[in-house]
């Protein structure tokens, strides 16, 4: 932090000249005091009172309806006849803050397209901190007004390659209204982030330096990468990450780091820092827009719903329960996922505890759902194995080393 050609140093400035001082303000006491200090005490005590997973962070979608229909997206094949309402969302989150849970995500579908409700929540809640992952297109003027009001609220938006690569997944016309909302954002000092979902079509773009540094010179301050995974019936499991490229992925997050002023996550390959899965309320937990509780947003199985069971309650029944005797599923923590990762065992958890799928428009079978994800498994782990041993070493050489 003393230098001040480092990445970080630039980035912990630009939170100063970049975003309005009464929202940073905000998100401090939020994020760090409220979740971090004294969130995270409460959830220490639930967890080891009910001995069960406590959620970190809570995921829900406001709604299943989305204004744009993108390839490999479950959620447009929902349509939009599923919808929390704004009673139950305000309910998900006074419970949530029972339990110490400050930090809640909105996913979908696409979550601004109830954005006054999300307005709504940021002022009856003004303690807690709120993300969004959106498309983006339907951030206008008015909603960064309303922004820039409340000083809780922060999007994430979905922006999986430059324009042609956007374009052809999200339509025609899709990257310049992102990059608008972008410019927008940044002129009104609002933080944002991007999410990314890599593919085997897109890994290469996303890994590249020049696609980071166009995100970062748009003023993105955060990017939470995801690998794609084929949910439902219909999904095409050619879309998968290979292992090499999730290999590159893995190198390439480590060297942004060390190298560019944002802050980077990867929900798959990040599991050596965070301890393997953590799903199934050990960090954060799913409700989607029926209200069924899932363990992740990437498995759509359940055995509660918010309309009849508690979160807490959620977290002490079979299905979770699955989680917190299995979790870390494996010593490698490259090979986190239940699903992806591990083949088979979140079909045995499924099949143990009598969960159901959620997945209203085409229920789909865990073992047909583990089956589209074998091979991909199988690849990535002697790859990961490497990936793993490398790591070890190095931490060893350095604890030797010091």
């Amino acid at each position: 932090m003393e230098n001040k050609e480092n990445n970080w140093y630039k980035l912990v400035k630009s939170l100063w000249t970049d975003i309005d001082g009464g929202v940073r303000r905000r998100m401090f006491e939020n994020f760090i005091i409220n979740e971090n200090i004294i969130g995270s005490h409460r959830q220490k005590q639930t967890r080891e009172k009910y001995k069960c997973n406590i959620p970190w962070a809570i995921l829900m979608d406001p709604t299943s309806a989305c204004n744009l229909h993108c390839t490999g997206c479950w959620a447009a094949d929902y349509g939009n006849q599923l919808n929390l309402s704004l009673e139950e969302l305000d309910s998900i989150i006074w419970q949530g803050k029972v339990l110490g849970t400050y930090f809640y995500l909105y996913s979908g579908g696409e979550p601004m397209m109830r954005k006054q409700d999300i307005i709504r929540l940021c002022d009856r809640h003004p303690e807690c901190m709120f993300l969004a992952f959106t498309n983006g297109t339907l951030i206008d003027e008015a909603f960064a007004d309303e922004m820039l009001r409340v000083k809780n609220f922060v999007p994430a938006i979905s922006i999986e390659g430059f324009e042609e690569a956007t374009d052809s997944r999200r339509g025609k016309g899709t990257y310049q209204k992102v990059v608008e909302a972008m410019k927008l954002l940044k002129r009104k000092k609002l933080p944002f982030g991007i999410s990314l979902c890599y593919t085997a079509a897109n890994a290469e773009v996303i890994g590249s330096d020049a696609y980071i540094d166009e995100m970062i010179a748009l003023g993105a301050k955060f990017a939470w990468l995801f690998t794609y995974i084929p949910i439902g019936a219909g999904a095409d499991s050619g879309l998968i990450a290979s292992a090499a490229q999730r290999r590159l992925m893995y190198k390439k997050i480590r060297a942004w780091r060390a190298e560019k002023p944002i802050f980077t996550l990867d929900f798959w390959n990040d599991g050596e820092f965070a301890g393997g899965c953590i799903a199934g309320g050990r960090s954060y937990l799913h409700i989607n827009a029926n209200g069924d509780i899932e363990p992740c947003a990437f498995i759509h199985y359940a055995d509660s719903n918010i309309r009849t069971h508690s979160i807490l309650d959620a977290c002490r029944r079979p299905l979770f329960m699955a989680y917190y005797h299995n979790q870390p599923f494996n010593e490698n923590m490259l090979r986190p996922c239940p699903l992806l990762d591990n083949n088979g065992k979140l079909a045995e958890m499924v099949d143990q505890t009598g969960a159901a799928s959620t997945d209203l428009a085409c229920p789909e079978d865990v073992h047909a759902l583990c089956g589209k994800c074998k091979r991909a498994a199988d690849c990535w782990e002697p790859v990961a194995n490497a990936l793993w041993k490398s790591s070890q070493y190095a931490k060893q050489e350095q604890t030797e080393g010091v």
